[in-house]
């Protein structure tokens, strides 16, 4: 007997109703023969009431203790979602990340996981249970509650997918799949049938927000062939595996962007060995993420090196910079904030030259300053003004034939 798991996020269980719609569309799917693992979110905004909670009672609650309080919104789900099953005449259990063997590492609020120990919930799932495991939570090895950040239901589904050889894990939202962009800006996205691992992934990091990186990471390592698909209907959504076989002739599949970018620039006076790995080496261990960096060494100017950051992790990287200029040995830093990354991406570009040159023949001709550039073998990022990427995007989506001939 196959196992599927099944995922639904906060919307989808955002009543009574949903989650017992939930739990009939799971019956469907055992009733084919399926051992069935539901995992979930916390209901609709409960993690937001929560946080607000924790804000009137202090301004920076230790983060072992908002750990502690936000994985208790979870809990609340899958205890009503066991209840449905059992009022629809099924059986089912309810596991919490740590009664479901999900072990992690001691990161407060963003831990990744590490192991998961299958053995509970395969016991339960040859007795013929459904399985309701709480998403975004596990336990580190000091007996810690731990959640994994954004997403982090996502890559609970995934990992458990993995660990118990799923057939596939499919991701119930509130869209009905994976779009070349986000409709919301884009005029003409349209649903993408099937999209790689690979381009899945650069286009979560880039900053499409309907999977996250982590769970993708995960799909690709273990092989498990992901669903995107909407919980208010039956139809087909999106699926991610290695290799795609419709729409082979797209050379670029899809446009990501993102607001909300800040660039860095760190000058010297002098050259000063190690220093790149001086900066890179601090921020890692505060644990800010760096985006694109570009170094600039001349013998007319003073070197300099420019990274890309998100803007929220500004004031901190300041913070630590500042703190660290002897020993890094700068001289100045400037800031610039009002930036958007956009990007393309697709497997098509490694075979056909020539598509970053008419990326910024396009850009050119929509007045668009470039701010930075990186490239990988199926994307090139771009930093432009914010006040450009909604534009820019726009652009980019109809040059490279993504948008319906209909619609443009």
């Amino acid at each position: 007997m196959t196992t599927i798991v099944m995922k639904f996020g906060g919307t989808s269980v955002a009543s009574p109703d949903k989650i017992v719609g939930v739990a009939k569309r799971a019956i469907r799917e055992k009733q084919q023969g399926k051992r069935v693992v539901i995992v979930v979110s916390a209901m609709g905004k409960t993690t937001d009431t929560l946080l607000g909670l924790a804000g009137e009672i202090s301004a920076e609650p230790p983060k072992r203790e908002m750990d502690m309080l936000l994985a208790t919104g979870e809990q609340v789900t899958i205890s009503l979602l066991a209840m449905a099953f059992k009022q629809l005449g099924h059986d089912a259990l309810s596991f919490t990340g740590w009664q479901a063997g999900i072990e992690t590492e001691s990161v407060p609020r963003n831990a990744r996981i590490e192991t998961i120990h299958t053995e509970r919930l395969e016991e339960a799932l040859d007795l013929g249970l459904f399985c309701v495991v709480a998403g975004f939570q596990g336990v580190d090895k000091s007996g810690n509650i731990t959640t994994l950040g954004r997403g982090g239901s996502d890559t609970t589904a995934v990992a458990l997918a993995g660990a118990l050889g799923a057939e596939k894990c499919e991701i119930y939202t509130d869209v009905d799949g994976v779009y070349t962009s986000d409709p919301r800006y884009v005029t003409g996205a349209r649903k993408l049938e099937q999209i790689s691992y690979d381009e899945m992934l650069e286009l979560a990091n880039l900053g499409a927000g309907v999977l996250h990186p982590r769970a993708v990471e995960f799909a690709k390592n273990n092989q498990v062939p992901l669903s995107v698909r909407a919980s208010y209907s039956d139809e087909p959504g999106t699926i991610i595996q290695e290799v795609i076989t419709v729409e082979k002739n797209l050379i670029v599949r899809g446009v990501a962007f993102e607001k909300d970018i800040a660039r860095i620039t760190v000058s010297y006076t002098k050259p000063f060995n190690g220093s790149l790995a001086n900066i890179f080496t601090i921020l890692a261990d505060h644990l800010i993420d760096v985006d694109i960096i570009v170094q600039s060494i001349s013998e007319e100017f003073p070197p300099s090196v420019s990274f890309s950051i998100k803007e929220d992790s500004l004031a901190e990287a300041q913070r630590v910079l500042s703190e660290a200029q002897e020993h890094i040995g700068y001289n100045a830093i400037d800031i610039e904030t009002g930036l958007a990354k956009v990007s393309i991406v697709g497997s098509g570009m490694v075979s056909n030259p020539g598509v970053a040159a008419k990326m910024f023949d396009i850009l050119r001709t929509q007045d668009v300053p470039v701010k930075m550039v990186s490239t990988s073998e199926i994307k090139v990022s771009v930093v432009v003004p914010a006040s450009k990427m909604e534009s820019s995007a726009n652009a980019l989506h109809d040059a490279y034939e993504l948008t319906p001939a209909s619609v443009r």
